[in-house]
């Protein structure tokens, strides 16, 4: 009896240090992202956009397995960070069009200077998958989180697509996982994700964000909250 209880007291504080994802009042992420939800936005890229036979429900499944407290807590709690999730990716991608950021190639992504992930010659660093990473800072840890090289193969996020799906939710999880979760609004998740919008860096775009985001609330049955803008 000790012994069970010691091992009830040590699954309490795990659940409440985060370690173990709690259950989200019995729904889970596949659950909330249905095929109509996942489709209904994918369905808005053309015909021709290379992301639109590329990103698929399967995939983002697939990946989610890999961080397990994505769309954990209550259950408001988990709608309101997949509302804000696909928001993001999809102003990022154009409803899954791309898989890489247009004219990518042709722009520098590369801090000079950084030793701890320095760029390799001929390689681009340049946005790719659902949240565009960017940025050889980016690359190389995400690389070496998920289990690919970021650095030396930057384009295997625009080949495979669970990787790509895995870039998506390494970066939100460092970066916005708990912002958004903590009551502080989808204002500071901008922020996060393209601060240089903010403060009228790009009005227009924040207020598209801000859209999707009221949307896919309103589609998966929750307030989107207060604090919106940044």
């Amino acid at each position: 009896m000790a012994a069970l209880n010691y091992i009830n007291l040590v699954l309490v504080i795990a659940i409440l240090a985060g370690v173990i994802a709690t259950p989200t009042d019995g729904a889970t992420v596949a659950s909330i992202v249905t095929p109509a939800f996942f489709n209904g936005i994918i369905s808005k890229a053309g015909a021709g956009c290379a992301g639109k036979t590329f990103y698929t429900r399967n995939a983002f499944l697939e990946a989610a397995k890999s961080y397990p407290r994505f769309g954990t807590g209550n259950l408001e709690v988990s709608k309101r960070e997949i509302a804000a999730f696909f928001a993001h990716v999809t102003h990022e991608t154009g409803h899954f069009c791309y898989k890489e950021e247009i004219n990518g190639p042709k722009k520098n992504y590369c801090q000079k200077g950084n030793k701890q992930y320095p760029c390799v010659p001929g390689k681009g660093y340049h946005g790719r998958g659902p949240i565009q990473l960017s940025w050889n800072y980016n690359y190389g840890p995400a690389g070496k989180a998920i289990g690919f090289d970021g650095l030396n193969a930057p384009e295997t996020v625009s080949k495979n697509p669970v990787i790509s799906f895995k870039t998506a939710f390494w970066f939100w999880m460092n970066n916005v996982h708990s912002i958004i979760t903590t009551n502080k609004g989808f204002g500071p998740t901008i922020r996060a994700i393209n601060g240089m919008e903010c403060n009228g860096g790009n009005s227009n775009a924040v207020q598209a964000r801000i859209r999707y985001f009221k949307a896919y609330c309103s589609q998966l049955g929750v307030a989107p909250g207060a604090n919106l803008a940044c």
